[in-house]
């Protein structure tokens, strides 16, 4: 059921880090606690940042793994689901950072392990 190749997830990448950035502008956030909109916007320069490093279709320098980058990821994501808690947001702020949450969970764990077939690999003796 894993159908996110490191294609799709690397075209989603750079969507995410201006939608990270740019929406606590649109959505007004840092209502309950000023870090509700700073937290997303540093988080969209570092996703920006982590995504132009990456080695994938869209990566820009390519020095970073993506397994690296799916493990900054999973971080991100854990960030995002605890944060409204430990930040004590509440409301837009809090739904925001559980919804982003659990979709970046689900992104990372939707992915695709794209091994190649070994045997598809091998030189028949015959």
């Amino acid at each position: 059921m894993r159908f996110i190749t490191k294609k799709i997830h690397s075209y989603l990448d750079y969507p995410v880090a201006f939608a990270l950035i740019i929406l606590p502008f649109l959505l007004n956030l840092g209502s309950t606690n000023p870090m509700a909109f700073y937290l997303s916007v540093g988080v969209g320069f570092a996703a920006l940042l982590l995504t132009i490093l990456t080695n994938h279709q869209t990566g820009i320098v390519k020095v970073i793994s993506y397994k690296v980058h799916l493990i900054v990821d999973f971080s991100v994501a854990i960030l995002f689901l605890l944060a409204p808690f430990v930040f004590s947001f509440e409301g837009l702020d809090a739904y925001f950072y559980w919804i982003n949450g659990v979709a970046v969970l689900l992104v990372v764990s939707l992915h695709k392990n794209e091994t190649k077939d070994r045997s598809s690999l091998s030189v028949s003796s015959n």
